[in-house]
């Protein structure tokens, strides 16, 4: 039996029997989010709740001062960026930008792949929101919020985590990038879910992580997967041609695009930059 098939069977053994270790959020992420669901916060509250993980509040600083939020005056604290950013939105946020903190490991291999995964969500991520932020300049009274598309767009490939834990548990048998990369390929949608029921998160989001490059479901109307989508077809994750024509024509259709070759514009270019330094 080969690792990968032996690395399969334990995995999907485990999901049956409801024993796969999933990763737990940050600590700082869970406070967050618990604090938002406190009908009686307040922006102060939050801010000093943030304010004491450093990582995380610079991270929510470069996200107030992105391209995403669109203003002109810098803020300097983070009870500022808790206000510019909003309660309403810094529970998704505040999660998107810690997961980083879950992305290391100990094992050399492991943790190359973790740095490449990361990177690939990231890279992934940018286009999604700077996408998002286009069209939510375009439809104001559209349901979409870029808190929500940051968050689906971090969290879309998170099933590779305990695929790469249970790689650096038995590092002589499965950690090689070869066999990685195809264990991930077949797992981490499935994975990635029961981790998105563990952390709680929406159903709406659970559908997203396991659907995002499943091209048999193809929403009709407008849908967070599409920005997602682009953000696979921009750094060629999707590697039929006709495919990607396929949902590029289908984004301009929707409104998401204003024409097939808008990801290939100076224009968006610089979008994703802006956005990608939030990261």
């Amino acid at each position: 039996m080969s690792a990968e098939n032996a690395l399969h069977i334990i995995l999907v053994e485990k999901i049956r029997q409801d024993a796969l270790v999933l990763p737990t959020l940050p600590e700082i992420a869970m406070k967050v989010r618990q604090a938002a669901d406190d009908p009686d916060i307040s922006l102060a509250k939050m801010s000093d709740i943030i304010a004491h993980d450093p990582a995380l509040s610079l991270g929510i600083l470069k996200v107030a001062n992105s391209v995403a939020f669109g203003r002109a005056v810098k803020v300097e604290s983070v009870a500022q960026a808790v206000t510019r950013i909003g309660l309403k939105q810094i529970k998704s946020i505040a999660t998107a930008m810690a997961v980083e903190q879950m992305f290391v490991s100990n094992n050399q291999v492991v943790a190359q792949y973790m740095r490449r995964s990361w990177q690939k969500t990231v890279d992934v991520a940018s286009v999604a929101i700077a996408l998002m932020v286009k069209y939510l300049e375009n439809n104001k009274n559209t349901p979409f919020t870029l808190d929500t598309i940051t968050l689906a767009a971090i969290i879309h490939n998170i099933g590779v985590l305990p695929i790469l834990a249970e790689a650096e548990s038995h590092p002589k048998v499965f950690a090689t990038s070869a066999f990685l990369q195809q264990a991930i390929i077949k797992l981490a949608n499935e994975i990635g879910a029961e981790v998105t029921k563990a952390w709680e998160f929406p159903e709406e989001l659970t559908h997203i992580v396991k659907s995002w490059n499943d091209l048999t479901f193809l929403p009709k109307a407008v849908h967070y997967l599409d920005f997602i989508r682009a953000g696979a077809i921009y750094h060629e994750i999707f590697k039929s041609i006709s495919t990607r024509d396929t949902l590029l024509k289908s984004y301009v259709k929707k409104g998401i695009l204003p024409s097939v070759d808008y990801l290939s514009s100076t224009e968006f270019t610089e979008r994703v930059a802006q956005v990608r330094a939030m990261f």
